[in-house]
């Protein structure tokens, strides 16, 4: 069981784990459930720092938490944020069009400038939050959460994507760790209730967005889906 939730973290940070810690005979959707689990691993740590730097400038504060947010997670829903981005405006409403231009490695001025914007509204969020806050802890959890529930619910639209193999991961396992999520976010009080309000609206509204331009969700859709609703609980909590 623990095969998958070191399987998870090896995916989604760069948090060195030994080699030993990895098994090929791991189901490729073995790591799906964990991914909450994963987020609040990643909260924990920059919780963590956000204790460290209590006496900090605010400024200052805020732009380490964010730069350790980056490099604990190596960038890589930024990645997928950046593709989106660039195939929703290159793509023109035609769904081939979009898959072929999210494929791209090469980032568009719509791709750069998504980035830049989340990264500067995530900034002035955690900014202007006392350290350490405990939506260090939420924001994380419920941006991998929405992993979780969106392959349980979406198709995935690339046969040979890396997430092709999570679509196939146990629905009940799935449930647990959404609704585990939910009850230790609730538990946070009327900041975490509005936090999790806010996560629900964004993952219906890309969800309907992808769904509607192409039947579903790709790697790079799901990278944006968290992004993004970090960014929401980030603002909601600051707010």
């Amino acid at each position: 069981m623990m095969r998958g939730f070191f399987a998870a973290i090896g995916f989604l940070t760069r948090i060195p784990l030994p080699a030993r810690a990895f098994d090929e005979a791991t189901p490729p959707s073995a790591p799906l459930p964990w991914y909450p689990m994963v987020g609040l691993v990643i909260g924990a740590c920059l919780w963590v720092l956000g204790w460290l730097l209590s006496g900090a400038p605010p400024l200052l504060a805020g732009a380490l938490l964010l730069a350790a947010w980056v490099a604990l997670t190596g960038a890589l829903h930024l990645d997928g944020l950046a593709d989106s981005a660039d195939a929703w405006v290159g793509g023109l409403g035609d769904r081939e069009r979009t898959l072929v231009i999210m494929k791209d490695p090469r980032s568009g001025p719509m791709g750069v400038a998504a980035v830049v914007l989340v990264l500067l509204v995530k900034f002035a969020a955690l900014a202007s939050l006392a350290q350490p806050s405990v939506v260090l802890l939420v924001a994380p959890m419920l941006g991998r959460a929405a992993l979780t529930v969106a392959f349980m619910t979406t198709p995935y639209v690339r046969s040979g994507g890396l997430g092709s193999g999570l679509a196939e991961a146990s629905r009940a396992a799935c449930l647990v760790a959404a609704i585990a999520t939910a009850v230790l976010v609730l538990c946070t009080g009327w900041h975490g209730i509005r936090a999790l309000l806010v996560s629900v609206a964004v993952f219906a509204w890309w969800r309907w967005v992808c769904v509607r331009r192409l039947g579903g969700m790709t790697g790079d859709t799901c990278g944006a889906l968290t992004e993004l609703t970090e960014l929401a609980v980030l603002v909601a909590w600051a707010l």
